[in-house]
């Protein structure tokens, strides 16, 4: 264990060299250009994949199954740390990052189509995408292996916690909701490592967002529309 906490600690060493001036205008306040709600996947590198090394650009909140809620008195509201760069530092745009293969959405399939045990924290996380998720299972093509069954929810999760950003009056009116697929197991086409967009402000039809957003239509894609 303390060998790989050395490591990381090297790891640091060549991180504090080469960020050593890169603070200075970001050592009293942040005003990042979007906040990236990510899962905790180890194999997705929240930061990395965008090619970001700019502190202070990027407000990164991970968590398993990529979720913009909590519970709080029996109710589900946008998280606070997900809410604060919208309201706080005037970000105006959020971006959902789910990845194929997901865990978390695995977890909750089993929940759904059968039994799961689970750690009570693990459960807890379950439960609050459980009923995001449950009304894509009753929606999915009856010719899909799990595999692909686990990839066509990956995707609706996204759009499920897109829609709560869209709708929520917490969220100012003036944010961008922004809900990607990260693909590191070739199901989409592209590269290994590509993001791929599936939903803007709450519209999901290929068509319509390649039309209406041009700049990024070669990396719009989705596996189903429902």
């Amino acid at each position: 264990m303390l060998e790989t906490f050395a490591d990381l600690l090297a790891g640091n060493d060549a991180h504090a060299d080469a960020f050593a001036d890169r603070f200075d205008a970001v050592q009293t306040g942040q005003r990042p250009d979007a906040v990236t709600v990510c899962c905790s996947d180890s194999r997705v590198l929240g930061d990395h994949l965008w090619g970001n090394d700019d502190p202070g650009r990027l407000f990164s909140c991970r968590n398993i199954g990529n979720r913009v809620s909590q519970r709080c008195r029996g109710e589900q509201f946008v998280a606070g740390d997900v809410l604060y760069p919208l309201v706080e530092t005037g970000t105006d745009l959020a971006i959902v990052v789910g990845h194929t293969g997901c865990g978390a959405v695995t977890a909750t399939y089993e929940a759904i189509t059968g039994d799961l045990e689970a750690p009570a924290g693990i459960e807890y996380c379950v439960d609050l995408l459980q009923p995001a998720i449950e009304s894509g299972v009753e929606r999915l093509p009856g010719d899909l292996d799990r595999a692909a069954a686990i990839n066509h929810l990956v995707e609706y999760n996204v759009d499920r916690q897109v829609e709560a950003l869209v709708e929520s009056d917490d969220v100012p009116d003036r944010v961008s909701v922004v809900g990607v697929v990260y693909d590191f197991q070739d199901v989409y086409s592209g590269r290994r490592g590509e993001v791929h967009v599936v939903n803007v402000d709450g519209e999901t039809a290929v068509q319509t967002l390649r039309d209406e957003h041009p700049s990024i239509e070669g990396r719009i894609e989705r596996l189903w529309e429902y």
